[in-house]
């Protein structure tokens, strides 16, 4: 289970000359207290057989695993698979039910040019001008978040491919020729056409990959800062089991889930392995004069919030947040309320959303937790996997 280390060495000021050290002490204890509040509740809702009936199945897929989840305004549903076996598309359109291949069968086949087919699709996305960016991304040895794979390159391979919904076809890539694909593990994209810049999580680098998408060159941000680094001392545990590879070692994922408000306005995000929401106001993202340690000083500590995997903004400006410990999607405001959406005990490692013009809010449930590599080599998932959706408006 989940530990904080007390530091034994330390010695309290007295109430009347409480010093910033104390304060940060209180701090710190109050986010353990709500942290050991949160796996509590884990372990107990483990127990339970909790159901929803709002909560609605929009597609099964057997035992192919869905990450990404994106839905344009037209309420047109896509659903992405990492290149995992049993593989049968990376990218799918969900017709009646159904998943076709999205937006060819030649760019799902299993092998072919890098430039025509799918590698290994990580997050998709539908902008505002209803363009679905498919984030290619297939991290070297050790930067996936998925754990290191047998047979994994040391250098990884990416791509962002767009994709006009109006004609089906794909109308740019990008290759990320500037990026260090040795560290790299790109994780989510949120696109930004006020600035013509794409935002991208980064895992593998702690921090945040900006893409030009004029020129196709990129910048790494906040790399290594506080509210981009997986804070050490949380360990996930599920099931009443830390999450920790054959050797021991956590799971752990710095910068993971981001969100872009509709205006373009504010970009949030935050580790898997932290319970603070952070953001930033996209000008200061866009200002290539300010120096590394003064973009740090621009991002906002927006204060607790759970164990989240995605995030999504909505028009009003709330962020949507996958919450995994309490298997439920909760629902952040501005204002820094926070309220339980749906919490069912199916929402397994929820993970990627989309907002639909139906009013209901899609998502996939990943089971990460579930996976061989994280619980002895012994495959825990629960089949078949699942998409859903809960109505919201």
């Amino acid at each position: 289970m989940h530990t904080y280390p007390v530091d034994s060495g330390t010695r309290l000021t007295p109430m009347n000359a409480m010093s910033d050290q104390v304060k940060r002490q209180r701090m710190k204890m109050k986010e353990i207290l709500l942290f050991f509040s949160l796996v509590g509740l884990s372990t107990m809702l483990e127990a339970q057989d909790l159901k929803d009936p709002r909560l609605e199945v929009v597609a099964s897929f057997g035992k192919s695993q869905p990450i990404g989840v994106s839905v344009s305004s037209k309420n047109r549903v896509f659903v992405s698979f990492p290149r995992r076996e049993p593989y049968v598309f990376g990218l799918t359109e969900i017709s009646e039910g159904q998943r076709v291949a999205y937006p060819s069968a030649d760019w799902n086949a299993k092998n072919g040019d890098p430039d025509n087919h799918f590698i290994n699709v990580q997050d998709i996305y539908v902008d505002s001008k209803d363009q679905l960016w498919v984030l290619d991304s297939k991290p070297g040895s050790g930067n996936s978040v998925f754990g290191k794979a047998a047979g994994d390159a040391k250098e990884g391979q990416f791509k962002l491919v767009q994709i006009d919904l109006a004609s089906n076809h794909v109308v740019r890539q990008y290759h990320f020729e500037d990026l260090d694909k040795t560290k790299s593990g790109l994780n989510d994209v949120r696109i930004d056409h006020d600035k013509g810049l794409a935002y991208l999580s980064d895992p593998g680098q702690a921090g945040i990959v900006i893409l030009d998408l004029s020129s196709g060159k990129t910048r790494l941000v906040l790399s290594g800062a506080t509210a981009t680094k997986a804070k050490p001392d949380i360990v996930l545990a599920y099931e009443g089991r830390a999450m920790r590879d054959k050797d021991g070692n956590p799971f752990r994922s710095n910068v993971n889930g981001i969100a872009l408000t509709k205006d373009n306005r504010y970009f949030y995000f935050k580790p898997i392995n932290d319970i603070h929401l952070y953001r930033i106001e996209t000008r200061y993202l866009a200002d290539t004069s300010l120096s590394a340690g003064e973009l740090e000083t621009k991002v906002e500590d927006m204060g607790t919030t759970s164990i989240t995997h995605g995030l999504l903004a909505d028009e009003s400006g709330n962020i949507y947040l996958t919450s995994s410990l309490d298997y439920s999607i909760k629902r952040w405001s501005p204002d820094g309320k926070i309220e339980t959406i749906v919490q069912d005990s199916r929402l397994i490692w929820p993970d990627s959303l989309g907002i639909g013009s139906d009013g209901y809010l899609y998502f996939s449930c990943a089971q990460v937790n579930r996976l061989p590599q994280w619980n002895g080599g012994e495959d825990k998932t629960s089949f078949p996997y699942e998409v859903y959706r809960v109505k919201i408006k």
